[in-house]
């Protein structure tokens, strides 16, 4: 069977297609130009979409495209959807997909959702998740969209009040692997602290920053004027290394660090694609990764991509 990587010539797309090639996977990459596409589609039309699921075992979906029908069509044959998005509004439409979809497949949601679990205990009274970017390294339009489309919005906290992204602050200490110093992190929000605060029955937060302090303050002040988005420079300074520590509040603490994240998410989205193919992981319904698999089952392709990880509580 084949993996259909939507969205395959793109930052995180192309390496997921060129690491299930690697690997011996029959792998397809689309989108719209056909001049980097090896089937040109526009996924806006669904029937066309429908075709091309034909003798497809999973399709990943790496395209930035947030259309939950992609989902519904593909899980209506059960087709596995595996899905990157950091999107709240959208990974709760995935939620509601009947059929298996793979969601919070990355370094956050997904790598960051599994610390998360590793760091919290029975004990645990809550959990918070701080994401790290490298500054320096080239997004994808798609995650650089997001991060820009956070600007000056508000989602719900665990205690039901308003929290407006990319303020709040508060400081972590990172691992030292990371090179990272210490200041503050913002509030901001990943889809998955939603999804873990039902599950662990405790309030989990994610927190951003970029490895430059700069660049963070910066996120800090568009905030407050989303408009100053349109004079960020092309090239800011920092580096390409990514890292993410989940702490409870009981000081337990679980951590991971790599250079490059859409790397990091492409062998996150290839592993779960292979592993959809394979039997590993196996679903019939709308599954977050880091309810269906663990830090020690990503340890070796982890290592191999040169993720250094150091787990926590290993509690569930």
């Amino acid at each position: 069977m084949t993996v259909l990587v939507l969205g395959g010539y793109g930052a995180v797309g192309r390496r997921i297609v060129d690491t299930l090639r690697a690997d011996g996977v029959a792998t397809v990459s689309a989108g719209r130009d056909p001049a980097r596409a090896d089937l040109a589609i526009d996924l806006r039309d669904h029937s066309a979409y429908m075709e091309a699921l034909n003798g497809v075992g999973v399709v990943v979906n790496a395209s930035g495209s947030e259309d939950a029908d992609l989902a519904r069509i593909s899980a209506g044959r059960d087709i596995p959807f595996v899905d990157i998005s950091a999107t709240s509004s959208y990974t709760q439409a995935l939620n509601a997909v009947r059929g298996p979809v793979l969601v919070g497949v990355g370094i956050a949601p997904g790598l960051s959702g599994i610390l998360a679990r590793e760091a919290f205990s029975e004990s645990s009274t809550g959990v918070d998740v701080a994401i790290g970017l490298g500054a320096g390294e080239r997004h994808g339009a798609a995650a650089t969209e997001w991060t820009y489309g956070l600007l000056g919005t508000r989602f719900d906290d665990p205690d039901g009040s308003s929290v407006k992204n990319f303020t709040a602050g508060k400081k972590f200490d990172f691992p030292s692997e990371s090179g990272y110093r210490r200041f503050a992190s913002l509030r901001a929000d990943f889809a998955d602290q939603h999804r873990l605060t039902e599950e662990l029955a405790v309030p989990v937060r994610t927190y951003l920053r970029l490895d430059s302090r700069l660049m963070t303050v910066g996120l800090a002040a568009m905030t407050h004027a989303p408009w100053l988005s349109r004079f960020t420079p092309s090239v800011m300074p920092g580096g390409d290394r990514w890292a993410i520590v989940a702490r409870d509040h009981g000081g337990m603490q679980a951590w991971a660090t790599g250079r490059e994240q859409s790397v990091a998410t492409a062998v996150i989205g290839a592993w779960s694609a292979r592993a959809l193919l394979e039997g590993r992981i196996e679903i019939s319904a709308p599954t977050w990764l880091h309810g269906a698999v663990s830090l020690r089952d990503l340890s070796e392709e982890l290592q191999a991509a040169g993720i250094m990880t150091s787990p926590g509580a290993s509690g569930i």
